[in-house]
């Protein structure tokens, strides 16, 4: 074993080793590239809601405006709670998969909701 080769960022495994141009772990068998850091994986994780606290999935949030909803007369009004969310990579800044009572399965952006 190499002992210059740094821990996997998943599991903090030591036994990385190298295969081509990546590390890769024998225990959880992530891999990644050795230019890549450990902590610029996790900055580019964290989704905020829109007053900045730092969202999870699980989480139950409120909408703070009220949204249109294509196909729908109402729409999603202020206040409504969300439980359950999830976070995702979406499209066009909607970074949380969720489903919301009387309309379904939905993306919303954090930007318009906070955590309850």
């Amino acid at each position: 074993m190499n002992d210059s080769l740094p821990p996997c960022p998943e599991c903090s495994g030591a036994y990385a080793y190298e295969m081509g141009a990546l590390l890769v772990c024998p225990e959880c068998g992530h891999e990644w590239s050795p230019s890549e850091g450990s902590t610029a994986g996790a900055a580019d994780k964290v989704i905020r809601d829109s007053v900045g606290n730092v969202l999870a999935d699980g989480d139950t949030v409120t909408v703070v405006k009220t949204l249109k909803v294509k196909g729908s007369p109402t729409g999603i009004k202020a206040g409504t709670k969300v439980r359950n969310i999830r976070l995702v990579d979406g499209v066009d800044g909607h970074d949380i998969d969720c489903k919301v009572d009387g309309f379904g399965a939905m993306q919303l952006k954090s930007g318009v909701v906070k955590k309850a």
